[in-house]
């Protein structure tokens, strides 16, 4: 765009070249006033832009009114318009900064333009009203976005009847917008900001737009759903679709979405007529319908097809909620069905982006049976071994939540989506409760286990095409295309949930540390304190007794260590590609068992792991790897989803145990482990397990249920912990290294006793001595394992299971 550099005011200050364009010849002063101006420059060549023309600024005034005096003519010409002609002086809407409000105004008032400042209605930004000769509101919520939003700028400008706009503070960053120049422009209004050389409010820059190819160019408008703040549209589509002033991720049109999922010009669609039913006869909805076609130009809330994805064919159903904010009645019913009938003939996996408010309350108890005929369809293509993958966008609520939203074998959200049951408002009205912040968001849903992963946008088609990949081989083996490093970044961690109740994280520390905490302490922060204690008990457990070479309890020390590789390092290690996937889909997201599923050489497999953490934070925020029963209820929904898919299962076994208090009793612990246990024992694919660091009693047999299990040679199998033996048995825990000889829980002692198959070498040292060893010697046993166990059919696996434990 082009800046010309004007100067309001007729003093002669500062040694600036003064001249009309009456006494001199066009040009030469132009010539003149820009060698000034180029001096400025000069002076401080990050102050201004380049100087293309240059004349006084006294004679913006005259220009102005001008311009004005030539509307005034031309409307005046016109009769029968209805329309007043502006009159009086020439106006300009002018921004700057509070403090210099009333010092900017009288500058550009000198010239006889009357002055009009924005207010956004909070006395907190806005400037003195009565330091010009009028003010006019700028519309939304009162914040100081407001002052740099081209649409309330516009808005305000044309509502206060003003020929110009100079810009100040906040609004400053529009005087590179080409898209707010060229609309000014189209408007009638002349943009100035000031010349940032200047310190006297006299010196200004004229702001004109570029219309030469290349340059960005207005499209519509899009205002944000959150912030409620309305840009164009082209600034949503740069910046990933999220909005330039808060963040929140706009809400796609169904062509928008394609474009950013679908490989380009393979969306075939079907379905594409659709015909509301009306059971009720509800007054005015047809005419709602045929209202919203027109405006959208979508037949229905949802549209579904044929596409692909990274390669991969996949069945694809997408949701708009500018379609009465997507709720379902008898056509989004229908077609939902369609979409997962078809992909069970055809054998495709199903990939649904869900938005919608709910069940469609026009068409009343035929919107709810949807709910009822969608669960059908998911179950059909279920049952035939097939992939559905859903995806929750901002909002996925109601009727759609309560049915084939979360039916999916993986759930994935976008970051900050609403989803919920019920709606905010019909909560607070029925229980009277103020809602926690956060309340039914993808974060929320994600704490709380609800759902596998939340995926930024602009990871979203590689983290669809990876799945679709780890999954190619149950629905379409000739599309098992290889993953490629960009694909999966090779591990796709799905984001993790952040905030711990601080109280159910310290009940939790006390109930599974061996000595009580200080009836001292518990008045002090509850956080800090776990933390000196923790530390504390991390070095007492683990290395402060004497240990004889070779024995039992050396193991111990050496499983504990807190150096020791945990179960990440060896997912990363023996997984060329792995995506972590979360919660129990009841309760709650257990960061004790990581579970997922990656690829082991050119084997898919289900990983579950129970994970301590490499640090002291990260132990505490996995409570020291002691599962909850939530944590054994993600691995038992992991096993099912092998078994659906025939993928083997790895587990690896690092526990003192599961946790046990008081919470993880009344959600049932034991419950939970033993389905476990009978889950493992009827699974038709191979599971193979290896403990890596403590097995301790149930809480790591609920993960060894397996075809083939081995330990590490510095690892630990027993039922009770070496302190909890002694004291039980003998009433004195100082004797556990003796009960650790007479457990015989060291690896050597365990394998004679037939209860594991073999024993993994750690290197020349123990793991946390040499991890990358350590790490290669277990991925070698579980891909030998995995050749060993996939001849086997579903049946003797099965029964070579059982048979493994019936001879104990």
């Amino acid at each position: 765009m082009v800046k010309r550099y004007m100067r309001i005011g007729g003093d002669e200050d500062e040694g600036q070249v003064r001249a009309s364009a009456e006494e001199q010849p066009q040009g030469a002063g132009e010539e003149s006033a820009a060698s000034s101006l180029a001096s400025v420059e000069a002076a401080d060549p990050g102050a201004a832009p380049k100087v293309d023309i240059a004349y006084h600024a006294e004679r913006i005034g005259a220009e102005l009114a001008r311009a004005l005096s030539a509307v005034i003519s031309q409307r005046t010409s016109r009769e029968g318009d209805g329309e007043a002609p502006p009159s009086g002086a020439p106006r300009a809407l002018v921004f700057a900064p509070k403090q210099a409000v009333r010092q900017v105004c009288a500058a550009i008032a000198s010239e006889g333009i009357d002055t009009i400042i924005p207010l956004v209605g909070d006395w907190r930004l806005d400037g003195n009203p009565k330091a010009a000769q009028g003010s006019v509101s700028l519309e939304g919520k009162p914040s100081r976005a407001l002052f740099s939003n081209a649409h309330a700028l516009l808005d305000a400008a044309q509502a206060a009847q003003v020929q110009s706009i100079f810009l100040g503070g906040d609004s400053l960053p529009l005087a590179t917008d080409n898209r707010f120049l060229i609309r000014a422009q189209d408007a009638g209004l002349r943009v100035f900001a000031p010349l940032e050389a200047d310190a006297t409010n006299k010196h200004w820059v004229a702001c004109e737009p570029s219309r030469e190819d290349g340059a960005p160019m207005p499209s519509a408008w899009r205002a944000c759903h959150a912030c409620k703040l309305t840009f164009d549209d082209a600034e949503f589509a740069e910046g990933g679709y999220a909005c330039p002033s808060c963040g929140t991720l706009a809400r796609l049109t169904i062509d928008e979405r394609i474009s950013q999922i679908c490989d380009e010009d393979t969306f075939i669609e079907w379905d594409e007529d659709a015909e509301a039913a009306d059971p009720l006869q509800f007054p005015g909805y047809p005419e709602k319908l045929a209202g919203l076609r027109e405006k959208t130009g979508l037949a229905e809330a949802v549209r579904i097809g044929e596409a692909k994805i990274g390669g991969f064919p996949v069945a694809l159903g997408i949701m708009d909620s500018r379609f009465l904010m997507g709720s379902m009645g008898s056509v989004v019913g229908e077609r939902v069905s369609h979409l997962f009938d078809y992909a069970t003939l055809q054998r495709l996996p199903v990939v649904l982006f869900c938005a919608s408010g709910g069940a469609r309350m026009q068409e009343g108890l035929a919107s709810l049976m949807q709910m009822a005929k969608t669960a059908c369809a998911v179950q059909r293509h279920s049952k035939a071994g097939l992939l559905y993958i859903s995806v929750l966008t901002d909002p996925t609520t109601g009727g759609v939540t309560a049915s084939f939203a979360t039916l999916g074998d993986i759930i994935l959200a976008e970051p900050k989506a609403m989803i919920g049951f019920a709606g905010q408002r019909v909560i607070k009205d029925t229980i009277k409760q103020e809602l926690p912040e956060g309340f039914q968001t993808a974060e929320f849903a994600l704490e709380h286990g609800l759902i596998d992963a939340i995926v930024r946008r602009d990871r979203m088609k590689e983290v669809l095409r990876t799945l679709l990949s780890l999954h190619a081989s149950a629905y379409a083996p000739q599309q098992d295309l290889p993953v490629t490093d960009q694909a999966a970044d090779a591990f796709i961690f799905g984001e993790a949930p952040k905030s711990t109740q601080a109280k159910g994280l310290f009940e939790g520390l006390i109930d599974m540390i061996t000595v009580d905490l200080p009836q001292a302490i518990l008045g002090e922060d509850q956080a800090q304190a776990l933390e000196r204690h923790a530390k504390r008990e991390l070095k007492r457990a683990g290395l402060t007794a004497d240990a004889t070479p070779g024995s039992a309890w050396e193991s111990v020390q050496r499983a504990r260590n807190v150096h020791r590789p945990t179960a990440m390092t060896y997912i990363r290690g023996i997984a060329d590609v792995f995506v972590e996937l979360h919660g129990d889909r009841e309760y709650g997201d257990d960061a004790a068992i990581i579970s997922g599923i990656g690829k082991i050489g050119d084997t898919c497999v289900t990983i579950i792991a129970e994970e301590k953490g490499a640090d002291l934070q990260e132990r505490i925020r996995r409570n020291f790897g002691c599962p909850h029963p939530e944590g054994y209820r993600k691995a038992a929904r992991a096993m099912r989803q092998a078994e659906k898919f025939n993928r083997p299962i790895v587990c690896l076994v690092d526990t003192q145990g599961a946790f046990c208090g008081t919470g993880a009793e009344e959600r049932g612990q034991g419950n939970a482990i033993a389905e476990n246990l009978l889950l493992m024992a009827g699974l038709h694919v191979p599971v193979v397990s290896v403990i890596l660091g403590e097995g301790g009693s149930g809480g790591a047999l609920a993960l060894a249920l397996a075809n083939s299990v081995a330990m590490q040679e510095n690892a630990v199998y027993s039922i009770l912990s070496p302190e909890g033996f002694a004291s039980i048995l003998w009433k004195d825990g100082k004797r556990a290294p003796e009960a650790a000889e007479v457990m015989r829980m060291s690896a050597p002692q365990v394998l004679a006793m037939e209860v594991v198959d073999a024993v993994i070498p750690e290197g020349e040292g123990p793991a946390h001595e040499n991890p990358e060893e350590a790490v290669a010697h277990v991925r070698t046993y579980i891909e030998g394992a995995l050749a060993e166990l996939k001849d086997l059919s579903p049946h003797e696996l099965r029964v070579q299971r059982q048979l493994r434990f019936s001879k104990f």
